[in-house]
């Protein structure tokens, strides 16, 4: 969802006056027309990776952090109606089931958030903190040959690449040997098996003498000018620019000789497409919003309810906007019913967080939804929301902003989003990771294409985010559990999604 701008309670309706940036406000206001915060030039990212590789595909998802498991969906559930909708359908007539109708719900806020009481989790994790290497049980160091690893099981996968050691390594124990951080010295072999196995690998290893020749590259490259961009050649045709870059030109360093293939150049341009299509049609469910009070007694019970039914049905326009969108991603119709409905009810939330990441503007310290509602902090607070969810959805607005993603990344990190293997309930995981794989390769190469190489962290980095999303999920379903706990209800179709059970 999105955040409203703070206005006086008398302000006018929204439509009708500019966001103005303050702390104190009762209703959303209104953002003018003029370019998208989300593209202006990015700040430096600085949170450490830990020698993570940006030249390999990284398997982040079993890494993340497992949300709650999901419930089976019933062929009659609200999302599985909406799933057999065809794309475009409005919400607001095929799930009219109450579901859009201002719901009498409420969370009370305290009037002033107390310190004392914040939870000492606070916001999404850093990079790296505790994760486990994936191949010994050891402290992970970073991604390293497509895996979070430890430096030790790295450097031995490398030599055993570069030396040819697979052929030499013997296992005395029948090849079952349990790796752990002892038993890695013990046994090569079975720490070879294990590292394939946990997905490292040898492709992303680079040999002597290509370690040599980029070393001369980048010598030349800091010694000479760098050819100004679009200067290499093009397998582009027509359209093939998107968010300001040549999609089948060369860029420099680890982008030179790069090129998009035909096939992930119309992939990249169906996402945008298909994401500025749902775009338009949520725009058009706009007016059919419980609009946020105004006038009233800020505090009184009808108008926290009525703000708690604005933020609500905001929600519901967002999970149709991202089923229609799910609809046109290359691949997911080719799934069964089932996994459809598992994926989209595991992503649902992180793809929501994703888009108000995008929707954030650092100078109001807002978040605008729709085409024109806009929200700050207090909004959130006074609509129901707590702060210990809050917060570290605006950090995490911040950490997006840095990166500076544009159109092309954000549907490419959507769709890999998507397509996680890992959820709850998944039929065909196997075929769901066959489906990511050409999306993160995409992204892979349009990075490398499009950032120079001063950056050559910003892959890495952009999935890094996929994890952090996994752990602002799970704050996500704290904040539902609250609303349980003090028997609030939301709309069937919400309920069944973030798995609020009766």
């Amino acid at each position: 969802m999105s955040s409203p701008t703070t206005s006086s309670v008398d302000s006018a309706q929204p439509g009708n006056a500019p966001p103005q940036p303050s702390t104190s406000s009762s209703s959303p206001t209104i953002k003018k027309e003029g370019p998208e915060p989300w593209l202006e030039g990015p700040d430096p990212d600085v949170p450490g990776t830990n020698g993570a590789s940006s030249a390999c595909i990284v398997d982040l998802l079993a890494l993340a952090v497992r949300i709650s498991s999901c419930h089976a969906v019933s062929s009659g559930s609200a999302l599985g109606r909406l799933v057999d909708l065809r794309p475009g359908c409005c919400l607001f007539v095929a799930l009219s089931h109450g579901l859009c109708l201002p719901i009498p719900v409420i969370l009370e806020p305290d009037e002033e958030p107390e310190p004392e009481r914040k939870r000492k989790k606070g916001p999404a994790p850093k990079m790296l903190g505790h994760e486990l290497c994936r191949v010994c049980g050891d402290k992970a160091s970073g991604f390293h040959y497509n895996v979070l690893s430890c430096e030790g099981c790295k450097g031995f996968f490398r030599r055993s690449v570069v030396h040819g050691g697979a052929g030499r390594y013997v296992c005395r124990g029948g090849g079952t040997c349990q790796m752990d951080a002892f038993m890695r010295r013990k046994c090569q072999q079975c720490r070879l098996r294990k590292c394939k196995e946990a997905g490292m690998r040898e492709q992303c290893v680079l040999s002597e003498e290509q370690i040599r020749k980029k070393k001369i590259q980048k010598q030349q490259q800091q010694q000479s000018p760098v050819e100004p961009k679009g200067s290499g050649s093009s397998a582009c045709g027509p359209g093939a620019s998107l968010g300001g870059s040549e999609l089948g030109g060369q860029g420099p360093g680890e982008g030179e000789g790069v090129q998009l293939t035909a096939a992930q150049e119309l992939m990249i341009q169906q996402l945008v497409a298909a994401q500025l299509q749902c775009n338009k049609r949520s725009f058009s469910d706009q007016p059919k919003v419980t609009p946020w009070p105004l006038g009233a007694d800020p505090q009184s019970r009808d108008a926290r309810q009525q703000r708690f039914a604005h933020f609500t049905e905001l929600a519901i326009i967002s999970v149709q906007e991202i089923v229609d969108f799910a609809k046109q991603v290359p691949g997911f119709l080719q799934l069964g019913r089932e996994d459809q409905i598992a994926l989209l009810k595991a992503s649902t939330i992180e793809i929501m967080l994703l888009e108000t990441a995008r929707r954030y503007n650092h100078e109001t310290e807002c978040i605008t939804f729709l085409k024109d509602f806009t929200y700050s902090k207090d909004d959130f607070h006074r609509a129901g929301l707590q702060v210990e969810f809050i917060n570290p959805i605006f950090e995490f607005s911040r950490a997006m902003r840095r990166l500076g993603l544009d159109d092309a990344e954000y549907a490419l990190l959507i769709a890999i989003n998507i397509f996680s293997a890992d959820r709850p309930n998944v039929q065909e995981p196997s075929r769901v990771e066959a489906l990511q794989q050409p999306y993160v390769e995409a992204l892979l190469s349009y990075t490398r294409i499009k950032r120079p190489q001063q950056d050559q962290l910003r892959f890495p980095r952009m999935l890094m985010k996929l994890v952090s999303l996994r752990t602002l999920s799970s704050v996500h379903s704290e904040q539902v559990f609250a609303l349980r706990l003090q028997d609030k209800k939301l709309p069937p179709l919400l309920s069944e999604i973030w798995d609020v059970h009766e």
